[in-house]
């Protein structure tokens, strides 16, 4: 396993400011973020001059690229052909595993399986993977539900975030059970009551966590995905997390 850091991390500031931060940082790996919403690279932008995606996920100071974040808003066909184009930058990248959000609560199960089966068979013709991530208020918000979603598309797997399953309306929720479809991690400190708290004053067993991700031969990346909070010194937030990520690996 190794440590990385979300350009999420600092979504205020233009990616390759973002990326100076994480290797200031002496973060050696990171994720980037593609979201249409965000301050980083777009899915839209992608799809539209993907060289020049694929130049600037290449300009990270030697810090390698392990995974990307991907938030797609188009809808209908549009949405597909933007997210094969994430998937071509993937495989451009050398990259495997792209996490996307699962659906909103309320969304029929068999139609959300239906549009994760066409991400997988998009994904896997790049020769990439796709992961939904731990997500309150979503269909991953619940791990019996990811469980059978994983289940029934065939090839998909999970971002584990494990705070999403410790602040849960429904109360903390157990995840063993999902680690054998993990394959990328998201991590923050958290409470029953607050998703995020200053490193240390949460309740996420870390060691513990990567007790049990070594049990399922898991060899990829620890993603530290940290906001702002007021107050916080968020630049000794992000080393605090790093070091205590590094030590127990």
């Amino acid at each position: 396993m190794l440590v990385a850091a979300s350009t999420e991390c600092f979504r205020q500031l233009p990616l390759r400011e973002a990326i100076d931060r994480i290797v200031d940082l002496e973060y050696t790996a990171l994720e980037i973020g593609i979201h249409e919403g965000g301050n980083h690279l777009k899915p839209s932008e992608v799809l539209a001059d993907l060289e020049a995606a694929v130049e600037i996920s290449r300009d990270t100071h030697r810090a390698a690229v392990v995974s990307y974040s991907v938030e797609i808003e188009a809808t209908g066909e549009a949405h597909y052909a933007q997210f094969a184009a994430c998937c071509r930058l993937a495989k451009a990248t050398k990259i495997v595993t792209l996490t996307v959000p699962s659906a909103e609560l309320g969304t029929p199960f068999n139609q959300e399986v239906e549009h994760l089966q066409r991400l997988v068979l998009i994904a896997e013709s790049e020769g990439v993977r796709v992961a939904i991530k731990s997500q309150v208020g979503r269909l991953s918000g619940d791990p019996d539900t990811v469980r059978v979603l994983c289940d029934n598309v065939q090839g998909l797997g999970l971002t584990l975030d494990p705070s999403h399953y410790l602040c849960n309306p429904n109360g903390p929720c157990k995840f063993d059970k999902l680690l054998k479809y993990v394959y990328h991690v998201h991590l923050r400190d958290s409470t029953p009551q607050q998703l995020q708290v200053r490193i240390g004053q949460g309740d996420i067993e870390y060691g513990r966590l990567v007790n049990m991700l070594r049990h399922v031969h898991y060899d990829r990346a620890l993603s530290v995905h940290l906001a702002e909070l007021p107050g916080v010194d968020h630049i000794a937030e992000m080393r605090k997390m790093r070091l205590l990520l590094e030590s127990l690996l």
